[in-house]
């Protein structure tokens, strides 16, 4: 769904669920760097802003599927593998032959570099002579920040098969720690308070914990109807909730707001 009004105020932003099933369903999850300034210390899914040149038409070229999403899909795709990549260190690219890249996408160094808009994405992808795979991504939800917050995004989650033998290094900078961790011991430690998890990422990796596998889970969210999630604050007798939309996907949810906060 992309009808929503467009609100200057409201950034775009994309966020990858990477999946694997070995040892078992799980999903990579990275912790925020303490003195980032947005979910400090939370253990979230990679991801972040859309950026000026992640609409560089030059991506034609650089992608597979370019052409089968629209402009506002292609960017986010874009974004979205762009994230996974400065903070995890992995590449959803494909090479030449049409095979998945495999092994290290490139130094720290490099990966920073990106990250601080120093250097080009584009440049590392074609030096490396790959294209990202924008149909790898299936789209899992859609989430706009509520005008309770002071920065709001329009989110787009998407879900993906990890590629092999790429490992999940964290940048040091906006991530600490990066982690294969099973959806449900990420809500386990979320209800314990071993681990700090914010209300939309906790809610997707509760649907998320509806799944048993990797392709289970991308068939699921292939066959759900994308509603924009739009939280909604209600007063009820206990006090202030976050509601979302039933139609979701998320069941009948009533957050007390001071848990969001």
């Amino acid at each position: 769904m992309t009808e929503i009004a467009p609100d200057s105020a409201i950034k775009p932003a994309a966020t990858i669920l990477l999946l694997r099933d070995a040892p078992e369903f799980e999903v990579l999850m990275v912790k925020r760097h303490h003195q980032i300034d947005f979910a400090s210390g939370a253990l979230v899914f990679p991801g972040g802003k859309s950026h000026e040149r992640d609409h560089a038409e030059a991506w034609a070229r650089y992608s597979v599927g370019f052409g089968d999403f629209d402009a506002i899909q292609r960017p986010l795709r874009i974004a979205a593998i762009r994230e996974v990549f400065e903070e995890a260190g992995i590449l959803l690219a494909r090479t030449a032959d049409g095979d998945m890249f495999r092994g290290e996408a490139a130094p720290m160094d490099i990966r920073k570099a990106v990250d601080a808009g120093d250097l080009p994405f584009l440049d590392v992808v074609r030096d490396l002579g790959v294209r990202l795979d924008l149909t790898a991504l299936t789209v899992f939800a859609r989430w706009i920040t509520p005008p309770l917050t002071p920065k709001r995004f329009d989110t787009w989650f998407y879900a993906v098969k990890a590629p092999e033998d790429q490992l999940a290094a964290c940048d040091g900078r906006e991530t600490v720690d990066a982690e294969w961790i099973a959806p449900r011991q990420v809500l386990d430690l979320a209800e314990r308070g071993a681990r700090k998890v914010i209300f939309p990422t906790r809610m997707n990796v509760q649907l998320l914990a509806e799944a048993s596998s990797a392709e289970d889970c991308l068939c699921r969210a292939r066959e759900r109807t994308l509603v924009t999630v739009q939280p909604r604050i209600e007063d009820r007798s206990g006090g202030k909730v976050l509601t979302l939309p039933p139609e979701a996907g998320y069941g009948d949810v009533a957050e007390p707001l001071e848990r969001v906060m």
